[in-house]
């Protein structure tokens, strides 16, 4: 497949304005309506835990960009595949950038008492799946079809150990 405007995976949504829509949301919902969960818990652990989860978030994210930009291709969903990534962090996890947004949240709710953001990383993560990973499954096996089937089969679409022997791109 040549590097077109058509070379690319057929997304839902822009991976990171989901993220920043479902931070926004949740930020919105918290100040119209919160839910006093989190918020009642204590500072004094809330936020070094938070920090903590934040910057896991952002040390996975800044790991797959580099991994990508090493391997010679675009770290942009919305451009081509130039290469199939399979080391550095995408030796464990096919998709350690989307799981970055995990702890990312987490941290975010946490640190700040954000409930909303507990509850919106349900629909948001379903968004996700669906939305964009199972899309750019779909178009990197059509890309690099044998090799990244076998890269599938090695490795987990999101964190090891979860599903064991379940990696293929159902």
């Amino acid at each position: 497949m040549a590097a077109t405007e058509h070379d690319r995976p057929k997304l839902m949504v822009f991976p990171p304005l989901l993220l920043l829509a479902t931070i926004a949301l949740a930020a919105v919902l918290q100040w119209l309506w919160p839910l006093g969960v989190l918020g009642g818990l204590g500072q004094r652990w809330r936020i070094p835990v938070g920090a903590a989860l934040m910057l896991l978030g952002i040390v996975l994210t800044a790991l797959g960009a580099r991994t990508l930009v090493r391997r010679g291709t675009n770290v942009n969903p919305l451009r081509p595949a130039l290469a199939l990534a399979t080391g550095g962090i995408f030796r464990w996890s096919r998709n350690p950038m989307y799981v970055a947004g995990g702890p990312l949240m987490l941290g975010l709710a946490i640190a700040f008492g954000i409930d909303w953001l507990l509850v919106l990383m349900i629909p948001s993560g379903l968004l996700l799946h669906f939305g964009i990973v199972r899309r750019e499954e779909r178009y990197l096996t059509g890309k690099f079809g044998e090799e990244y089937r076998r890269y599938c089969a090695a490795v987990p679409r999101y964190v090891p150990g979860v599903a064991p022997g379940h990696h293929q791109q159902t």
